[in-house]
């Protein structure tokens, strides 16, 4: 997998660990790690991402499982979440179901 595709796949693993209340945040994607500017990272390791936070989550087919009992399902470019939000990429841009959206810029992520 090349490094554009581990940063998205973290970055949307992010997206899901994220409550969208806390995503008017910035992150920026080095390596396997996120850092975001409240002082949280996350890495992946294999199919699961860790948060400093104490969050994780874990990928299986097109299904993440998260440590909070919250799961989410892949479908194309929307992700449906088991809490009924969802959120779709269209380039580099996610919109989330609550009106939030997240920009892609090389190695880091713009949320509003």
């Amino acid at each position: 997998m090349n490094k554009q595709l581990k940063i998205l796949a973290v970055a949307s693993a992010l997206v899901v660990l994220v409550p969208s209340s806390a995503l008017a945040r910035n992150c920026q994607a080095i390596g396997n790690t996120i850092f975001c500017d409240d002082g949280t990272s996350y890495n992946k390791i294999g199919d699961t991402t860790f948060g400093t936070d104490g969050s994780s989550s874990t990928k299986i087919g097109n299904t993440r499982f998260n440590s909070n009992g919250s799961s989410s399902q892949q479908i194309g470019n929307t992700r449906f979440n088991s809490d009924g939000s969802s959120s779709q990429r269209i380039g580099n841009t996610i919109f989330k179901s609550d009106g939030a959206s997240c920009q892609i810029i090389g190695n880091q992520m713009f949320c509003n």
